[in-house]
């Protein structure tokens, strides 16, 4: 389990070989990257292959799944009727250590308050033939990069920024729990089959402009949305230039596109990588079948025929950038970050920079970070604020150590944290800044949607790479740009900072310490799995009841939902991350970051039953004691962000019967689907504005329901008039036979027997 099989990567290679030659005669053209790494895993052939249309079946190699996502993924698992997982499987506790003080005393605080969690975890992983690293062990993306990622392969991941491994050349997806339990379960992945977005690289980076850079500038180009149901398939000579590390950091925030995942082609960097972490067999098998892990020249030779869509940056001229707040799409170069304090009034001393984190804690990024950091200290400058250090992996902190970087950081008064999320996720305790507060931050993570940080719906977040980020925290000014500016040391000399430079793989290669890696039992049919029937942080789950046969009649509106709907704002994390194995306890967090469109107040709404206004959370447990299914209303690109399913299942357990939406984001319209929540939209998005507050929503058609047909929603207002509105949805076969069901999980149990 901690080691690759070469052997099983060898025969897909040889499979994938066979069937790229199989495909070109079929389709009749030559193929992308991303294409052949799809059809290498498809099922079968003999699917329809039609982009961003057709539901198309894949059998991946492995699911890595967090702490925080893994409690509720096993314990739908546990249901499956399987003894062990059908594919190499691991789980990777990093999201339930909150950073406060620093690392050690964190980590010992993490473990304690969350023992009950990682035993649980640890031991269904031993029964199950699940791979365990324990806290402090690393984040899990990273923890991924260095041990199983390969060229070609497909991964499932719980958790978002999954496809931080297509830097390693792998179709690597984030997906809900239940995805991930399905493949455990043996049986096939279902998704969209993706667009393809191309993204050509050319000239080479120099100076300040990073990896961080490329994925910034994207994000400005194609905003949240424009990935979604899309790969995005870097290349050019400009790709070659990359650090292995540095694509993977692209390839990590391209889920901030909304795209399914993004990939890299098999390159020297790749190699030199895959060496440097122990697997160069990997690296020798990659080489040998290169030609399975890049486009085919003639789509090189002219892309504009295979992509759907083509983004050129030359990297030569890309200049820093900086994004946010409040979302990743809201890019500028720094050379205009000034402008913008003004303009917006944005508060321009910095109260916190934080580096690392799964998207940029590679040796690269903390050597680059270092240089910086040394610059500052022949001067005798500090950083001005408090200034944060997150390792990716236990092996990037003994590697820190032992080169010296660690004591350089510290010499500017950084505090390393544990190797673990935190503050990127909200595992941050503030003592700075009170909540309400309006105060800037930067940072090099990868998504700062409002509160998600430190749950201050006042800090204004800003991303950019790590060395912006350190050469801000010695300015303390938001305004500071490093590629212009002047500092003044402690000497009382001006100086201004030179560009960055720094290896990008470690001379001696990686220092080894604790690597907290606990392989499953052979045979785990003994080991007991033991929940208490008291917990507050975990419980078993009961099964959803199945589709009665009926329409959905006369539901109130909990939420209609105006603007950015995230997952975090659906079911946020922060103080509610200790409660994710326990689902009646998490659904009190349910919609109590939403914005209600009818009010403009977050997290409150009119319970229909009563007259009041109450918490969210509160009205739908009222509406479920009355035996009241209820629905949602939302707007454009709904449910975004993270890939969290409590996001789906909360609503379900409190009695959502669907949601209706202008649009959805990818995962959590599938994690609706999984969960027998009906996911619909608009056919005219225009009648969102149809709904009101003391509406009553009845949907028609439900037994007519099959692929592609459209159902009624009759809209009862207070007064007595009515309107109707048409709606969609994107369920196929299988996926309504999940609803009829309850849940796909409710159908694994029955398949299974």
């Amino acid at each position: 389990m901690r080691t690759l099989d070469t052997a099983a990567i060898r025969a897909l290679y040889e499979k994938s070989r066979a069937r790229h030659a199989e495909a070109r005669t079929r389709f009749g053209r030559p193929l992308t990257l991303a294409e052949k790494v799809l059809l290498a895993h498809a099922t079968d052939l003999d699917q329809e292959f039609v982009r961003g249309e057709s539901f198309c079946q894949f059998a991946p190699d492995r699911v890595a799944m967090q702490d925080a996502t893994a409690q509720m993924a096993l314990l739908q698992f546990m249901h499956a009727g399987r003894k062990e997982a059908a594919v190499p499987s691991t789980v990777h506790c990093d999201h339930l250590i909150q950073a406060y003080v620093g690392a050690q005393r964190d980590l010992d605080t993490a473990i304690e308050q969350n023992r009950e969690v990682y035993d649980f975890l640890k031991s269904v992983s031993n029964k199950y033939g699940v791979g365990f690293w324990e806290p402090g062990a690393g984040i899990i993306h990273q923890v991924v990069l260095e041990n199983y990622a390969f060229p070609g392969g497909m991964m499932l991941g719980t958790d978002s920024h999954t496809p931080n491994a297509g830097g390693l050349g792998m179709v690597a997806v984030g997906v809900g729990g239940a995805d991930a339990v399905d493949v455990m379960a043996g049986l096939p992945w279902e998704v969209k089959y993706p667009k393809l977005i191309g993204v050509k690289l050319t000239g080479k980076m120099s100076g300040w402009t990073s990896g961080k850079d490329v994925i910034l500038k994207l994000c400005g180009i194609l905003t949240t949305k424009g990935g979604t149901n899309a790969i995005v398939e870097y290349f050019g000579e400009g790709a070659d230039t990359i650090s292995c590390t540095g694509k993977g950091t692209i390839t990590n925030m391209g889920a901030e596109l909304g795209a399914t995942t993004s990939i890299f082609p098999f390159d020297a960097k790749m190699a030199e990588y895959l060496t440097v972490t122990e697997r160069a067999d990997v690296a020798a098998l990659a080489k040998e079948f290169a030609d399975c892990l890049r486009a085919d020249d003639e789509v090189l030779a002219d892309p504009s025929k295979f992509y759907d869509q083509i983004v050129e940056i030359d990297l030569s001229t890309l200049e820093p950038h900086v994004v946010g707040p409040h979302s990743p799409d809201v890019a500028r170069p720094i050379s205009k970050m000034e402008a913008d304090v003004e303009s917006e009034s944005f508060p321009p001393n910095i109260s916190s920079a934080l580096i690392g984190s799964c998207t940029n804690s590679s040796y690269e990024d903390i050597g680059r970070a270092v240089h910086v950091a040394k610059q500052a200290s022949a001067h005798g400058l500090k950083a001005r604020m408090p200034f944060f250090v997150s390792p990716g992996s236990d092996q990037i902190f003994e590697t820190m150590k032992r080169d010296g970087q660690l004591a350089a950081l510290e010499a500017v008064g950084a505090i390393v944290l544990a190797n673990a999320c935190g503050p990127c996720i909200g595992q941050w305790k503030r003592d700075d800044v009170k909540t309400g507060e309006r105060n800037s931050i930067v940072n090099s993570f990868n998504r700062n949607f409002r509160g998600r940080n430190d749950a201050n719906p006042e800090t204004l977040s800003f991303i950019t790479s790590p060395e912006i980020t350190t050469a801000f925290a010695l300015s303390g000014d938001l305004r500071f740009n490093p590629l212009e500016d002047e500092l003044k040391g402690a000497d009382g000399q001006s100086f201004k900072l030179q560009p960055p430079t720094a290896d990008e793989l470690p001379a001696k290669g990686f220092a080894k310490g604790d690597q907290g890696f606990v392989e499953p039992a052979e045979d785990g049919s003994a080991v007991e799995v033991v929940v208490r029937e008291d917990s507050e942080r975990l419980q078993l789950l009961a099964k959803f009841q199945p589709w009665d046969g009926e329409d959905l009649r006369d539901m109130p509106v909990l939420v209609k939902a105006k603007g950015k709907c995230t997952t975090d704002h659906i079911s946020p994390a922060g103080k509610w991350l200790r409660f994710r194995g326990h689902l009646d306890r998490i659904s009190d967090n349910a919609f109590t970051g939403a914005t209600n469109a009818f009010r403009d107040e977050i997290g409150k709404g009119k319970n229909q039953l009563t007259g009041e206004i109450q918490a969210y959370p509160a009205v739908a447990r009222d509406y479920k004691a009355a035996g009241l299914g209820w629905c949602v209303v939302g707007d454009v690109n709904y449910g975004e962000g993270s890939s969290r399913e409590h996001a789906a299942m909360s609503p379900r357990f409190l009695g959502c019967e669907a949601v209706v939406v202008r649009s959805f984001a990818r995962i959590h319209e599938t994690n609706l689907k999984k969960q027998g929540v009906l996911p619909l939209t608009f056919q005219d998005p225009a009648d969102y504005d149809k709904i009101l507050e003391d509406d009553r929503i009845t949907i028609t058609g439900l037994a007519q329901l099959a692929p592609g047909s459209t159902m009624t929603m009759l809209i009862r207002h207070h007064d007595g008039t009515q309107d109707e509105a048409t709606l969609l949805h994107s369920l196929n076969a299988e996926q309504i036979g999940w609803y009829r069901a309850g849940s796909a999980l409710n159908l694994i149990a029955q398949q299974q027997g």
